[in-house]
């Protein structure tokens, strides 16, 4: 029975240390967070939005002059966007914590300014 309850134990560690260092809490502690924020961008994002384009609607990219056209230049901004969703663009609050859509925020502008190279 000591055996079962170590081995359970020893279970449940290694799921918690699984669940500690998992992508969305990867990005939050800072592990690797470029990377993560890379790839959170590429499974939420770039369906519509594939190198800061929009695949839905042309003029409401992800590109710097866009941006600002639209006046969501600067990481909060995106972050509520991104948070509350409007028009086309689904709300993410229930899909992602808030440490992933401030994150996905600075990528997304960052990228922008760089031209999505």
């Amino acid at each position: 029975m000591k055996k079962l309850i170590t081995m359970a134990f020893l279970g449940l560690t290694l799921v918690g240390m699984f669940l500690f260092l998992s992508p969305s809490n990867a990005l939050a502690s800072g592990i690797d967070s470029s990377a993560n924020t890379e790839k959170l961008f590429q499974l939420n994002c770039a369906g519509c939005h594939p190198n800061g384009s929009n695949i839905i609607r042309r003029g409401k990219n992800l590109q710097l002059k866009a941006l600002k056209r639209n006046k969501l230049d600067s990481v909060d901004v995106i972050a509520s966007f991104v948070s509350q969703g409007k028009n086309n663009m689904p709300s993410y609050k229930d899909r992602l914590s808030q440490s992933q859509i401030l994150e996905l925020s600075h990528y997304v502008l960052a990228q922008a300014e760089k031209g999505w190279k």
